[in-house]
Parts: structure tokens; C-alpha cells; sequence
């Protein structure tokens, strides 16, 4: 399984068109755009898998900056959450 970020998605974009961007280069399990949990709106980015890896290889490939209703998406390998560096927690009043 290969997990695929996709980022600058119009805020517009649903999860079905997503997924139709990708479904030519082969079979798609999940779309998830990310959204704010309070406001609902769309944070601009999301996250594809794609079982075969030589089918997420080709999707990353074809569809890096390209665009979709009027962005240009970039789309790479998703980073494993460990591999990120920890954003430093702000106060919260």
C-alpha cells in the first residue's frame, strides 16, 4: 500500500474528484481531504492510497503539478507521521 500526499487542492475540491484524477493510473482504496475540525473547510491538502506501488509510482509521477480545478497539485510519497518534525504545542487559552 502506498500512501500519496496531495497538496495545494482547491478548497473546493471533493474527495469523489480526487479520486477520479487518480483512478486512470490504477486502482485507488482510500481519499481523504483534511479539514479543519472546527470550521469543516478544507485545509487545502489530503492523502491517496493505491495498493500497487508501481501504479502510485506512475499517479505521483503524471499528476506532480498538474492542475486541478485551477491549482497546480503536488503530489509525492507520503512521509510516515514519525518522520515529521513535531510542531511545537502553543498555549491555549
Amino acid at each position: 500500500m502506498t500512501n500519496i500526499y496531495v497538496g495545494n487542492l482547491s478548497y473546493q475540491l471533493t474527495e469523489d474528484e480526487l479520486r477520479d484524477a487518480f483512478a486512470p493510473f490504477g486502482e485507488v482504496s482510500s481519499v481523504k481531504i483534511i479539514s479543519d475540525r472546527f470550521t469543516g473547510q478544507s485545509k487545502g491538502f489530503g492523502f491517496v492510497e493505491m495498493p500497487e506501488k508501481s501504479e502510485a509510482e506512475a499517479a505521483i509521477s503524471q499528476l506532480d503539478g498538474t492542475a486541478l480545478k485551477g491549482r497546480n497539485m503536488k503530489v509525492n510519497e507520503a512521509r510516515p507521521r514519525e518522520d515529521r518534525p513535531r510542531r511545537p504545542q502553543q498555549d491555549r487559552w
